[in-house]
């Protein structure tokens, strides 16, 4: 069973959107808490979760737990999504992704019915697309150690090492798989079909140029699979809004209230960026013919 947190305002209402909040790998829902009570301030519905084996969605120990990153994708956001409609009927779904959970909007059966998504620092982990300057070091801790321990445990002890929260051994799988597409992943060969051509949502993928993960080969090779969705891509680097740095996980910290997180709200609520939002558009496609 999934667990996690709802912001919901009164009675439903059809122009209010409900916004699903999809988490990085192995990061608890509690992590976004602050910004959707930011988006619940805005006048939005909100909806965190832990994927299964994370957080409060844990149950005991994950040796021999099975979770895949196309589990988390394909049943947990899914669920999410089902929910969404049964308990909010007649408002829009919108979806805000940070990494791993920006790939997972793609990988929901009910895909077709997110309205906006908003992304954030959103890859899949292929190691060539890593910063160059950090590449090696990120090999070795993301692809060498991590699954070195993976296999001695039997899943990822990350509490431990403080790197992340513990990790199912089939999300550590497809993490370290070498392929250059999400479908070529081991959990993802599984799967007969991936829907994440369903989405045609109105997509903001957002990067920061301090990201060693979400580098711009990175967002570029994830925005290629939502592929029937108009997609713009938003750079930012951190002198913009007069800061040293953001990285991968600050985008969320409340420091960035006045400053980052009304580009996702203004996305969120009319799908555009407003005037004078910090940033470069990078690239913008229209959804394929």
């Amino acid at each position: 069973m999934l667990g996690g947190v709802e912001w919901r305002h009164g009675a439903g209402d059809p122009t209010r959107a409900v916004v699903i909040i999809n988490a990085a790998t192995s990061v608890r829902c509690t992590y976004y808490s602050r910004f959707a009570e930011y988006l619940f301030s805005h006048g939005l519905d909100v909806m965190l979760f832990d994927y299964r084996g994370i957080g409060v969605s844990r149950a005991g120990s994950l040796r021999g737990f099975q979770a895949s990153w196309s589990d988390w994708g394909a049943l947990d956001f899914e669920a999410l999504l089902q929910r969404a409609q049964r308990e909010y009927p007649g408002q829009p779904v919108d979806v805000v992704g940070h990494s791993f959970g920006g790939c997972a909007a793609g990988l929901g059966a009910s895909g077709a019915v997110i309205r906006n998504l908003v992304t954030v620092g959103a890859q899949f982990a292929h190691w060539r697309d890593y910063a160059a300057d950090q590449r090696w070091s990120m090999l070795a801790k993301w692809h060498g150690v991590m699954p070195l321990l993976t296999r001695v445990c039997g899943y990822f002890p990350g509490k431990r090492l403080g790197w992340l929260e513990d990790t199912p051994a089939g999300v550590v799988g497809d993490w370290c798989g070498l392929g250059t597409r999400y479908e070529q992943l081991p959990s993802a060969r599984k799967r007969a079909a991936l829907p994440f051509s369903s989405v045609t949502a109105n997509t903001l993928a957002i990067s920061l140029s301090d990201d060693p993960f979400g580098t711009v080969a990175a967002t570029e090779r994830l925005l290629s699979h939502f592929s029937a969705s108009p997609r713009t891509h938003l750079r930012i680097d951190p002198q913009e809004i007069g800061e040293a740095a953001i990285g991968h996980f600050a985008f969320f910290h409340s420091r960035f209230q006045s400053t980052l997180w009304p580009i996702a709200l203004q996305w969120l609520r009319q799908g555009e960026l407003a005037a004078g939002m910090p940033g470069r558009v990078c690239s913008f496609k229209a959804p394929s013919p």
